[in-house]
């Protein structure tokens, strides 16, 4: 049975591949693009929930689980290791990083030293990512956040919290 589940997620990889040149998943003709995506979805995340969409475009790594109701936008890149919770909308062009590249020794060029470890990345439920943004590695977005397009995240975020700019402030709370 694990064989065949691995066969299964390979092929899914392959076609999602191809999927995700079809037409957006709001396109009037999408040719079937966006319910293909779903299903390769299904075969590839580690959890993929009830009700979802991938857009076109999409990059998605390994590890990556997306929650009932949520969507991942048109041309989106999530590494590995992310989390997103249950009715998280996101816009276009998102990314969501969570690995960066080492620095630290000034004697060796950066190109040579490596990356980070994974730093996991959790997008709780009910949060609305604007177009364009920018989750660093580490990062907690906490339950009924707003981050407003263009924004580039690099702390935590409160629960309730509308947060815009670079780097993101919070301008608001929503409760």
């Amino acid at each position: 049975m694990k064989k065949k589940k691995k066969i299964i997620k390979t092929i899914a990889k392959v076609v999602f591949h191809f999927a995700k040149k079809m037409p957006s998943s709001y396109n009037k003709y999408n040719f079937g693009g966006r319910i293909i995506r779903i299903w390769c979805a299904k075969h590839i995340l580690e959890k993929c929930g009830k009700g979802i969409n991938i857009d076109s475009e999409a990059s998605i790594g390994e590890n990556v689980s997306l929650g009932d109701n949520s969507g991942i936008g048109r041309g989106a890149v999530i590494y590995s290791n992310v989390n997103i919770g249950n009715n998280v909308m996101m816009g276009p062009e998102v990314f969501i990083i969570t690995v960066n590249h080492k620095f630290d020794e000034i004697d060796i060029p950066m190109n040579k030293q490596g990356v980070s470890p994974i730093q996991p990345v959790i997008i709780e439920d009910d949060v609305w990512i604007g177009a364009r943004v920018i989750i660093l590695p580490g990062v907690k977005v906490g339950t009924g956040s707003i981050i407003g397009a263009g924004a580039v995240v690099s702390k935590n975020v409160e629960p309730y919290s509308v947060m815009v700019g670079v780097p993101a402030k919070l301008i608001k709370k929503r409760k």
